[in-house]
């Protein structure tokens, strides 16, 4: 089952939907990487998503924040520590135990990503106001 951006994850501001569609295909290449029988080694294609999830990660909340911040949002400081949260969490990633445990890796990679795009998005991201037009 992959992870699909329903539109109850909408947000109503455009570029931010748009950016959280590619989490979620971020976290469906994981998804599909973990149910992937055929790769045995999965190892340098975990270190890829990862990567790649962190750079994304790191320019989405940053377009976030800066939104947050123009329309002079009250809870972008919960918003900040969150964010801050996710990254530190991807960054203690350690890949020499991913080598060695690298399905349950990949495991929890992808039940952490699913818990937390969920609950944020939905928790926090969707009461972010649209910008008066």
């Amino acid at each position: 089952m992959q992870y699909e951006f329903t539109d109850d994850f909408l947000t109503g501001i455009e570029f931010i939907d748009a950016e959280h569609r590619h989490l979620f295909e971020i976290a469906n290449e994981a998804y599909e990487l973990l149910n992937n029988q055929f790769v045995l080694d999965k190892y340098d294609e975990i270190v890829t998503i990862l990567k790649e999830l962190v750079d994304y990660t790191k320019t989405h909340f940053a377009h976030e924040e800066e939104y947050m911040e123009r329309i002079n949002y009250s809870k972008i400081w919960s918003q900040k520590i969150q964010h801050k949260k996710f990254i530190e969490r991807l960054d203690a990633v350690n890949l020499e135990k991913i080598d060695d445990t690298q399905q349950q890796s990949l495991l929890e990679l992808v039940d952490f990503l699913a818990t937390w795009l969920t609950r944020h998005i939905k928790g926090m991201d969707t009461k972010i106001p649209a910008e008066e037009k």
